[in-house]
């Protein structure tokens, strides 16, 4: 067989797929039309359900499973389409359109922060790498931070999201379904845990290591060397060398920052204590009201669906069809609900583009409830 001839063959048969999508999709677009005179949605899940149908036994068996792949993606192009022509401001996208009035709008360089912990703790240093000035207030959890804003005590609060070896901070993530903030910058932080302790205590001395779970858990190895030493969770990694300093013990140590040595007078017992050297963990900064900065390129959503097949590649697939790159997704059980989840996505995009505004007023109009987290760059 000859394959140049083949090759010729094929070349011949793209031309023909490329003219005949141009024609449906030229199609697709008086769909929209009458949809838009008849006020229908762009999704009909009936009239899909039975072009695949009709398709795939018109392709034969051999051949449904590429069928069915190629026409949901089709769906899926269609859609985008339709709702690009036919998606109208929303009540969002008004509101985004608002607080981005002013483009050249600077985040400020001074105001008063809420941080999780005590001092030394690693949302303090997030946030004075945030702010050149910031007046901090410290509180024992993350939801007084939450609280602190939504009251307007702070302008803004600092929060752990996730962190590389770790994971994602799951308290925090439940914790924002309850509170109305939205994220205007966020920082990604390298962590690097040591052991510490009062002077003249040695490694052998310590019988028991407190510390905050995501640190223990970026800490494992060494916990797991040392199967002896007693595990105690602390709210904050400075709260716990706090607590080393502030006791009367010489068998007790902190996994903390050697900031927290130097500020409690403790000695370093161990320095990188944690598993990977490559350990990082991103911080937000949240705000009561929306702010839209100059070079903000990261868009946070949370999100639910029809709890029903396919929803959430659907969603996916309006992203992939725009060309946005989809850089995180979360998802968390909804309480008092069987096996249906809460989504929370990260993007890379800007509400400056006509073309992420489209996604988001569509994204909108087919969630089963949308919450937009911010628009932020990271530092």
């Amino acid at each position: 067989m000859d394959l140049n001839a083949v090759r010729e063959r094929i070349n011949a048969i793209d031309d023909q797929i490329v003219d005949l999508f141009v024609e449906r999709m030229k199609a697709s677009a008086d769909v929209a039309s009458a949809k838009a005179e008849k006020n229908l949605p762009v999704l009909d899940l009936r009239r899909e359900q039975a072009v695949l149908e009709k398709v795939m036994e018109r392709g034969g068996e051999e051949f449904e499973i590429y069928i069915n792949k190629l026409y949901q993606t089709i769906f899926d192009i269609s859609k985008s389409y339709q709702a690009g022509l036919l998606t109208k401001e929303t009540a969002l996208s008004e509101e985004i359109l608002k607080n981005i009035a002013d483009p050249h709008m600077e985040f400020p360089r001074k105001a008063v922060v809420a941080c999780q912990g005590v001092e030394g703790s690693y949302a303090a240093r997030a946030c004075d790498r945030l702010f050149a000035l910031p007046s901090k207030m410290y509180f024992s959890n993350f939801e007084s931070v939450f609280n602190a804003v939504e009251s307007g005590l702070c302008r803004y609060g600092v929060l752990p999201i996730e962190n590389s070896s770790a994971g994602s901070v799951t308290e925090v993530y439940d914790l924002m379904v309850r509170h109305k903030f939205y994220i205007v910058k966020s920082i990604k932080l390298h962590i690097s845990h040591a052991l510490l302790a009062k002077p003249g205590v040695k490694l052998e001395d310590v019988k028991e290591v407190v510390s905050h779970t995501q640190a223990l858990q970026q800490c494992s190895n060494f916990l797991k060397a040392n199967p002896n030493i007693k595990v105690t969770i602390f709210e904050n990694t400075a709260t716990a060398a706090k607590y080393v300093a502030e006791s009367g013990r010489t068998d007790l140590a902190a996994l903390s920052s050697t900031d927290c040595a130097k500020l409690y007078g403790l000695h370093v017992l161990q320095d990188g204590v944690q598993n990977n050297e490559n350990n990082y963990t991103r911080f937000i900064c949240i705000a009561k009201n929306m702010e839209i900065y100059a070079g903000s390129n990261r868009i946070s959503l949370m999100l639910s669906l029809d709890h029903r097949p396919g929803s959430l590649h659907e969603m996916i697939g309006k992203f992939a069809c725009r060309g946005i790159n989809l850089c995180k997704l979360e998802s968390r059980p909804i309480p008092g609900k069987d096996f249906e989840f809460r989504f929370y996505f990260d993007l890379d995009g800007s509400v400056f583009s006509p073309e992420t505004m489209t996604v988001l007023k569509d994204i909108e109009q087919a969630a089963e409830s949308l919450s937009f987290l911010g628009c932020y760059s990271e530092v």
